[in-house]
């Protein structure tokens, strides 16, 4: 009981005299994607972190401790020990300013959606919670529906087709070995499930998930993921698929049948059926984005109210609010088929495309960003996968980031 009483004080008196340890997350740092790891190893030691919105690109601030401060060394992260006396500084310079507090409290367990079969392609969420060293869980559809979402914080989904046409990959890869172990294993699975057709099951897995989010869960989509888990939850029941999918026709009522109402972030668009046509339907922006070219394509982040907003803020913290676009099954989405209710946070300017958005569903909500690889503008099938070690600074990878730890904040205002 003594040694314990002489560990606190001593805890207390370095905590004292070396003040706190602020993590820049502007352009002074070194590691800004490793920095995300650092604050969420904290969280793992019971050491809330303070997340400073819209301060020298949302930094982090938490307690003195040898632990932090090794892994940062290792890591190479940059950090400052400041006094006391700088972080009441700072706290002032937050509440003058455009910026508050989010306290992150707990970390969140993470799950990723993804296929038990190996896919010609990399997924850029697993890369950065890899070099991040975040760790995480992976799942798929038999999980989902047995329930196992229920013990997740955060779900990631990239690059799936909600819609039951695999990727519309048919015309270009139909004999390639990855696609036909994809048809493979999503036949063998919806029939252990009890299926009829693929496109069923995951239509029911997109069901799940809604479920998810509406009971509090927080879901962060990328590239195909996106628009194709709208166009599952407007179709439902119905079948928008071709027979070179699933061995029949499409309902031929398909069109009168589509129910906006349940989609989470896109309304009043129409589907591209041609399962020649590598499209999903109108919402997806990418043969514009293609057409600019890497040297034009960019989106802007918009600027929020920290006090009013913090979650939007909390969302687009970065060091640039001009972000280099980049491509994938979809790219951007126009829009014309966004929904009023959703919070647009980055668009390509003069060109109506959104490329970033929020939005509430229930007690949770959904993140949609559109592109595969924020750091390979054309990330094509089979290309090796990017290294991120030589990208420590991205700020589209950072937006990523900044929603792996969205779900760890605490919804009241610190108090200083």
């Amino acid at each position: 009981m003594k040694k314990n009483v002489i560990l606190v004080l001593l805890i207390v008196v370095a905590v004292s005299l070396f003040g706190e340890i602020l993590i820049p997350m502007d352009l002074s740092q070194t590691n800004h994607l490793k920095a995300y790891g650092i604050a969420f190893s904290a969280l793992t030691r019971n050491l809330p972190v303070k997340w400073l919105l819209n301060y020298r690109g949302g930094s982090y601030l938490m307690d003195a401790d040898a632990e932090i401060t090794r892994l940062c060394k290792i890591r190479g992260v940059s950090y400052e020990i400041i006094s006391g006396g700088a972080v009441a500084a700072i706290y002032s310079e937050i509440e003058a300013s455009n910026m508050d507090v989010a306290v992150l409290e707990k970390e969140p367990k993470i799950a990723v959606y993804a296929p038990p079969n190996s896919q010609p392609w990399d997924d850029a969420v697993t890369l950065a919670l890899t070099y991040a060293e975040i760790p995480y869980d992976t799942l798929w559809d038999e999980e989902v529906l047995a329930g196992s979402l229920d013990e997740y914080d955060w779900l990631h989904l990239h690059h799936e087709d909600f819609t039951g046409q695999y990727g519309k990959f048919y015309s270009s890869f139909r004999n390639a070995a990855w696609y036909k172990e994809d048809v493979r294993v999503n036949e063998a699975l919806a029939s252990k499930l009890g299926f009829a057709k693929v496109w069923q099951m995951k239509h029911a897995v997109a069901e799940k998930i809604r479920l998810y989010v509406k009971n509090g869960g927080f879901m962060f989509a990328m590239c195909a993921a996106t628009d194709t888990y709208d166009i599952a939850l407007a179709a439902g029941d119905t079948d928008i698929c071709d027979a070179v999918f699933d061995g029949d026709g499409i309902d031929p009522d398909y069109a009168s049948r589509m129910d906006f109402s349940r989609c989470f972030a896109f309304e009043n668009f129409d589907l591209v059926t041609n399962p020649y046509q590598y499209e999903f339907s109108s919402i997806d922006a990418s043969d514009y984005a293609k057409l600019r070219g890497a040297e034009e394509d960019y989106f802007q982040l918009f600027d929020f109210s920290a006090k009013y907003d913090p979650v939007p803020t909390m969302l687009t913290q970065c060091h640039t609010n001009v972000i280099n676009g980049f491509l994938g099954q979809t790219t951007s989405f126009h829009k014309k088929y966004v929904k009023k209710s959703v919070i647009i946070l980055g668009e390509s300017p003069n060109v109506d495309e959104v490329k970033y958005l929020h939005g509430n569903f229930g007690k949770g909500t959904f993140t949609f960003y559109g592109g595969h690889d924020p750091e390979d503008y054309q990330h094509r099938i089979g290309d090796p996968e990017t290294v991120l070690d030589l990208h420590k600074s991205s700020p589209g990878y950072r937006l990523i980031l900044n929603n792996v730890l969205f779900p760890a904040a605490q919804k009241k205002k610190l108090k200083t």
